[in-house]
């Protein structure tokens, strides 16, 4: 029984002396605890919206206040035109635009009845779904305010709500782009990432190191075939959306080629960078699934959007490439946009890439000496 005793004490220093370990035991599952908790809602909370108050009266006035002091919604532009909606909503500026139509608070006096028009952007289902229901209950509070008896039949504020880019609301018009980042930075980083530890347990790195190769050509070298076969994976997924799910490509499909190019090389780099600083293909794979696998899912966009996350994740999601490349794809596939409305995105992927080929290149040097 001593015996026994002795030897699991020796298991716990030996769990308690091991960082990786403790990680793996008490880290994730507090991490995931506090992702979950903090990140997974179904609430709005501030949502941007803009108005086009062709009204500008009293009504329209104290509407547009209830909208903002509901904690609910943010005022972020005021509209002069039907031709500025567009505008806002296909830069992201704005999840939806509420319009005023001209002589709204006389119509209201007069006919009892006027209309309020609600535009919410349909290429996110769900935060449309939601935008448009809070706004329709905040105007039948309003409706209630405005007749202090509760005769809302004398008196009735009506709201018309219409979904641009997604008109019928289908949920894959949200999930295919956020799938093709998912599985792209999953699959090229996890590939690459045991590249380099795969050559030292299987004893072949001395071959590459007396090699009169340079560390940037085994590196190109080992990103190469990668790159052309997760590009021949891009044509694959798009052509699974278009005949399943009948998800078109609005906007320049060479565009979106170019940004899966750049998404592609970027997750191979960061791939690359991983096998670099893992010293076991086990190591290398555990690092590629749990640093990549649970925040692409919650935190870059895909499912849960970013604005209603507590500012602090909202840092965290600026480090997360997929949070950039799925803005770039549902802007070219869903509202058909050109490089000017994804320009920053495509300028920080960029950054990206060249940081982790940079970091990668150096890590190799130093494990050749």
């Amino acid at each position: 029984m001593k015996r026994f005793i002795g030897f699991v004490k020796k298991e716990f220093l030996h769990i308690f002396r091991d960082f990786r370990t403790l990680i793996i035991l008490f880290g994730i599952p507090t991490a995931q605890i506090l992702i979950f908790g903090f990140v997974v809602s179904t609430e709005i909370k501030e949502a941007d919206i803009a108005f086009l108050d062709l009204s500008k009266d009293e009504v329209t006035q104290k509407i547009s206040e209830k909208f903002c002091s509901s904690g609910f919604f943010r005022r972020i532009d005021n509209l002069y035109s039907y031709n500025d909606i567009d505008e806002v909503l296909k830069s992201g500026k704005a999840k939806a635009v509420v319009i005023f139509g001209e002589n709204f608070g006389r119509d209201l006096t007069s006919n009892g009845k006027a209309s309020i028009s609600i535009v919410a952007d349909g290429s996110e289902p769900n935060t449309a779904t939601f935008i448009t229901n809070y706004a329709s209950a905040i105007i039948n509070d309003f409706n209630r305010e405005f007749v202090p008896d509760g005769s809302t039949d004398k008196f009735l504020v009506q709201s018309e709500v219409s979904m641009l880019y997604n008109p019928e609301l289908k949920g894959h018009f949200m999930f295919v782009p956020g799938v093709i980042a998912y599985i792209l930075i999953l699959i090229c980083a996890l590939m690459t990432s045991i590249t380099i530890t795969r050559e030292k347990e299987f004893g072949t790195m001395e071959v590459l190191l007396v090699s009169p190769l340079k560390p940037i050509q085994i590196i190109v070298g080992k990103v190469v075939p990668y790159f052309i076969l997760s590009f021949v994976n891009v044509i694959v997924i798009l052509l699974l959306s278009r005949l399943v799910f009948d998800l078109p490509v609005k906007g320049s499909l060479l565009l979106l080629l170019a940004e899966s190019m750049l998404y592609i090389l970027m997750s191979l780099s960061l791939g690359l960078f991983i096998s670099t600083v893992s010293k076991t293909m086990q190591q290398a794979i555990f690092i590629s699934l749990v640093g990549l696998l649970l925040p692409t899912i919650v935190l870059s966009g895909f499912i849960f959007p970013i604005e209603n996350m507590p500012k602090i994740y909202n840092i965290v999601t600026l480090i997360l490439p997929p949070r950039y490349f799925i803005v770039i794809i549902k802007n070219i596939m869903i509202k058909g946009t050109g490089f000017l409305y994804i320009w920053k995105e495509t300028l920080i992927l960029i950054v990206m890439t060249a940081i982790f080929i940079g970091l990668s290149v150096k890590k190799f040097k130093i494990r050749l000496e």
